[in-house]
């Protein structure tokens, strides 16, 4: 196809035999969500750009190298959104929803980073955003395990996945720890790789969370943030640590879990799995009690974490029983003149008599056997067959495209009660 048009790298087409899965999932995270009793809130997904360089840090990658930047035509600099927490918050003080309140909110759409793209991992990607307000308690981060946890269950992929937790500590505390980490670092400067000299005195914490494979044991030998946390700080992660067992949740101690947001404090955790190759992380938070002030608000506590769904979906591809194409129940067959509107006109019974019902009406013509050969190929339960002896009889003919049942011709005004005995005794 010379001179095509073709998607921007990273930006990707979902097509309809895919649709299903993605609908299969996003059903399952409404109906957990909503089992939590967590209410949705939509967000545009431009921003002004101050607002991600208040929040998530200037010297962070996503700031200085991913974020889709531009002035608009007024001059003002905006960028695509590259996460949703800063924007969730933004609303949240802009309609004076955190005025002595608590909050359970959730949040799904695409997000933008301009990094190299590979398996699971795209500029333009799909994220569920999970984040809560007013509850200062290790029970809310708990909760948000727990969540998970069902989540896991319901999409069949629980076995895949571990939780990492760590403490990131107070603000106060992990910049006490910092000063310690840059000593470390700087003492083995010539051991760092050139990504973490650049990162040495922007944002040490970064550089325990390399994949360079010969940095590890640097690392390894690097401070640990908990011995530089206050009593307040460790007790809210034992507390936390305490429930989790108490419910039966598996967890791993992560001391070089930092994540890349400068908002984190205290409590951050991971979801990894090994199931996709390199790119482990499929869902990721933990608490960010200062972002509300530093965004302009009066103090408050906050949690929360993030998804990306395409990374979710290769997961799930692990798995071989969720639907992956989408579901016919009734294929239509109209061959005549008569048979044409008599067609629609069934098939909009049908929908009124049964809504749960997926009615396909051929609308491409043919003879009968080339539309049984599609209605065969949907992967339909039942063809109705509607020809001009029917039409004039007022008669369907019934097939039963994946039962030894004989073909059989009913009224027009019985056929909603065969489908729906045929559907009954299909779900036994």
């Amino acid at each position: 196809m010379a001179n095509s048009i073709q998607a921007i790298r990273g930006m990707h087409d979902v097509l309809p035999e895919q649709t299903p899965r993605w609908q299969y999932a996003e059903n399952i995270i409404r109906k957990v969500l909503n089992a939590y009793g967590y209410s949705e809130i939509r967000l545009p997904i431009v921003e002004k750009t101050e607002l991600f360089k208040r929040s998530i840090g200037e010297v962070t990658d996503i700031v200085e190298k991913e974020m889709y930047t531009f002035e608009d035509r007024n001059g003002d600099s905006l960028s695509l959104r590259p996460e949703g927490t800063a924007g969730c918050v933004r609303a949240c003080l802009e309609h004076g929803l955190l005025n002595g309140q608590s909050h359970r909110l959730w949040y799904y759409g695409p997000m933008y980073r301009h990094e190299r793209p590979q398996k699971g991992r795209y500029r333009q990607f799909i994220q569920l955003g999970v984040e809560t307000y007013g509850m200062a308690g290790p029970e809310i981060d708990a909760e948000l395990i727990l969540l998970m946890d069902r989540l896991w269950k319901q999409l069949g992929v629980r076995e895949h996945v571990q939780l990492q937790l760590n403490s990131l500590g107070t603000l106060t505390e992990r910049a006490r720890y910092r000063e310690h980490l840059v000593a470390y670092f700087s003492a083995h400067h010539e051991q760092l790789d050139d990504d973490s000299q650049r990162r040495l005195h922007t944002n040490p914490l970064r550089i325990l969370d390399t994949k360079n494979a010969e940095m590890q044991p640097l690392i390894n030998n690097a401070p640990e943030l908990m011995a530089y946390l206050g009593e307040e700080s460790v007790a809210h992660f034992k507390a936390l640590t305490a429930c989790l067992d108490d419910l039966g949740i598996a967890y791993q101690i992560n001391h070089r879990l930092v994540r890349g947001l400068d908002y984190y404090s205290k409590t951050v955790f991971e979801w990894v799995t090994e199931s996709l190759g390199s790119q482990g992380t499929v869902c990721a938070g933990g608490r960010y009690d200062s972002l509300v002030e530093q965004l302009g608000g009066k103090p408050n506590h906050a949690a929360g974490f993030a998804m990306g769904i395409e990374r979710l979906l290769a997961l799930m591809e692990c798995q071989n029983d969720a639907p992956m194409t989408k579901r016919v129940d009734v294929y239509l067959i109209r061959v005549g003149e008569g048979a044409a509107q008599a067609g629609l006109r069934l098939a909009e019974q049908l929908r009124d008599a049964l809504p749960e019902l997926s009615v396909h009406v051929n609308m491409e013509g043919g003879s009968f056997k080339s539309q049984f050969k599609k209605a065969d190929k949907s992967g339909a339960s039942l063809a109705l067959i509607l020809g001009d002896d029917e039409v004039l009889n007022q008669h369907v003919s019934v097939k039963y495209l994946r039962d030894n049942q004989a073909q059989q011709t009913v009224p027009q005004t019985d056929v909603v009660q065969v489908i729906q005995e045929f559907l009954v005794s299909s779900a036994r």
